[in-house]
């Protein structure tokens, strides 16, 4: 069973940068590819960015593009750690933020989809505001 922690909760002024982290762990890992995904009050939850395993492919959101980027280092076989890192942040950003496993997918871009995740953490709140 995996298992996902994420880190790096805060307050951040808006234009400014913020980089969360997600600890994973468990068996399996390199068949998962890890996904970050948000969720704003009274919105549905939203796929923002997913890396693959080994060859570490990335795929994102057009909502976050440009300004968002992920990063996987598998330390150990049954330990990963995942960052996104968060540039250009606006108050639209303000969500709970969301890492999740995620088996393979026959397209990559469903690692998107909330339907496609195996486990997920318990989320960190990112607030945008001056």
């Amino acid at each position: 069973q995996v298992q996902l922690v994420e880190s790096g909760a805060g307050l951040v002024q808006p234009g400014g940068s913020l980089r969360l982290s997600c600890a994973v762990s468990g068996d399996g890992l390199d068949q998962l590819a890890i996904a970050w995904f948000r969720q704003a009050p009274g919105k549905e939850r939203e796929g923002l960015a997913c890396i693959s395993a080994n060859q570490h492919r990335t795929y994102y959101a057009e909502s976050v593009k440009g300004r968002f980027a992920m990063s996987r280092d598998d330390v150990k076989n049954t330990e990963s750690l995942v960052t996104l890192q968060m540039n250009g942040l606006q108050p639209e950003d303000t969500a709970v933020y969301y890492c999740a496993a995620v088996p393979p997918t026959m397209l990559f871009r469903l690692c998107l989809s909330s339907g496609s995740v195996e486990a997920w953490g318990q989320g960190a709140q990112v607030t945008v505001s001056s």
